[in-house]
């Protein structure tokens, strides 16, 4: 049994855990986290880039009100479209939401499926440069010049890496990733691969659990998916937030982006979610990607409503529960 001190004095040992459930978007991540956070009296902290605005309701798939009623949930609906949220604020309030629910003696458990915002709650971030308000505005303009794949270029000749992990239609991280590298005169990938500049997450043992059912499946499910998000009112519910908040680009998001078309008049209903289908299924890989570089993951080949998943990640839970486990 492990007894050697970490780095904040804590034997490892008597650290709290907490667990983080990871895998693509439809995988079933929050059934899989509300059956465990009611087995062993968790409470839920929300990792999706998306889910934090308030009034995106449809397009991320978020938690229902029942769902959300069962077990306290956090980091939903804390900011509103038109105000940037970061990895770095994410990071902070997600840390201080686990300590919080430790200090309760309540079971933290992490779920969603933005890498990123994974990386900066476990690793921390390196210390970003602040916005340059003026160089986005010409970012802006330039793109709506020259079009969709403009903004993928520019960061192809700045940060080839980058450009090779950011998807050519995620116009806030590409103008965030081209305005780092002119701002710091270095590539993003790079600073993003100093450890010295991070801050990794401390007083916690950390249990990875990943899910990663069959590809079709994933893919049938996600389909189903993406029609029922405009049969529910996608459209209608971009159009109030287009009224109330104006083209933000947290709008430029996946389901929102192609109700903004239809609503534009460039794209019937049915060839929207076609490709919000598409969308959906070409995000699930680079998810899928991104979370097997994730160190000491349980992969799970199903889905996370199904009762056999259930059963392995509560059994994971358990064993993690014992005394000695260091992840």
């Amino acid at each position: 049994m492990s007894t050697e001190p970490t780095a904040n004095g804590r034997c490892a040992e008597t650290q709290p855990l907490a667990v983080l459930l990871l895998g693509p978007t439809g995988s079933g991540k929050t059934a899989l986290s509300l059956n465990l956070g009611e087995r062993f009296g968790g409470e839920i902290v929300s990792c999706d880039s998306v889910a934090v605005y308030r009034g995106m309701d449809l397009g991320t798939a978020k938690p229902t009100a029942e769902e959300r009623a069962r077990l306290p949930h956090h980091l939903i609906d804390v900011a509103p479209p038109n105000q940037p949220f970061t990895a770095g604020e994410y990071s902070r309030r997600a840390r201080a939401a686990l300590k919080e629910i430790a200090a309760r003696g309540r079971l933290p458990i992490v779920t969603g499926g933005t890498g990123l915002y994974l990386r900066a709650l476990t690793e921390g971030l390196f210390a970003e440069p602040a916005r340059q308000d003026d160089l986005r505005r010409r970012l802006r303009r330039s793109h709506a010049r020259h079009g969709a794949a403009w903004l993928h270029r520019l960061l192809g000749r700045l940060d080839p890496a980058s450009a090779a992990r950011i998807h050519a239609n995620d116009t806030p991280k590409l103008i965030r990733a081209i305005e780092i590298c002119l701002a710091t005169r270095e590539p993003l990938s790079q600073m993003l691969s100093k450890a010295s500049a991070k801050d990794p997450l401390t007083g916690f043992r950390l249990l990875r659990i990943g899910l990663n059912p069959p590809r079709q499946a994933l893919y049938d499910r996600l389909n189903r998916r993406a029609a029922a998000m405009f049969a529910a009112g996608l459209i209608e519910e971009t159009r109030g937030l287009l009224a109330r908040y104006g083209p933000v680009t947290t709008l430029d998001s996946l389901g929102y982006r192609q109700a903004l078309a239809v609503i534009a008049g460039t794209l019937r209903e049915e060839d929207a979610i076609v490709a919000a289908q598409q969308g959906h299924r070409n995000y699930a890989k680079r998810q899928l990607t991104w979370f097997r570089r994730e160190p000491d993951v349980h992969w799970i080949a199903d889905f996370g409503d199904e009762l056999q998943t259930q059963s392995a990640a509560a059994a994971l839970v358990q064993a993690a529960l014992v005394p000695g486990f260091t992840g």
